[in-house]
Formats: C-alpha cells, structure tokens, sequence
C-alpha cells in the first residue's frame, strides 16, 4: 500500500509513502533475500528489519510479522508477501483504532 506524502516545495521527497505489504517487498528487494526460505532463517537474519505497516509510521518487525503466520516455508517472495498480507492487514486495523491513532487523524498536517 502506499500514500502520497504532504505536498510542499522540496522535490527531494519521494512522491510515494510505502507502507505495509508494498513496503515489506521494497525491503526484501534491498535486502536481496533469497527463496525457498524457511521462517527461521529468515527470523534470524532479517528478524530486526522493521517495516511500516501504515501510513502514521507504525512498524512491525520481519520477526513478529512471521510469528503471526503459521507458514514456516516460503517457496518465494510472493508466497511470503502473500502469507504476510494478513497479519500486516491485522496490524494495521489495530493501529486505526487506538486512541492515539484517531487524535493523529483529527490533525490535518
């Protein structure tokens, strides 16, 4: 998923906010992540990678995404992504609905 950012005058900024599943396969693509990948390895060596799950800037790291799947293999980057999708979409529908969330939302800028 992703948003367009505040418009300003700076032409330095990116033109797109990525967040959730859009963001997690930007990182994976950085990170040069491998496939066939079993969820341990990937825990191991990418666990700390944390990754915004909305547009305020909430995160979920790599390792608490795959502890909210019960997949322990992914053939490739889709088959991740898509068992993914879930718990990011879950993460973020929590997000939405905590008190801070909705103050952030009555604040234009």
């Amino acid at each position: 998923m992703g948003v367009q950012p505040p418009a300003n005058d700076v032409e330095e900024e990116p033109d797109v906010i990525e967040f959730g599943i859009a963001a997690l396969d930007a990182r994976l693509e950085e990170l040069e992540v491998s496939f066939p990948a079993d969820a341990d390895r990937l825990r191991e060596e990418y666990g700390s990678v944390t990754v915004p799950v909305d547009a305020a800037g909430t995160e979920i790291t790599l390792a608490d995404a795959l502890d909210g799947t019960d997949r322990r293999r992914f053939d490739s980057e889709q088959d991740l992504l898509n068992a993914l999708h879930p718990v990011f979409e879950e993460r973020r529908e929590k997000a939405s609905r905590s008190v801070l969330a909705r103050l952030r939302a009555l604040v234009p800028f």
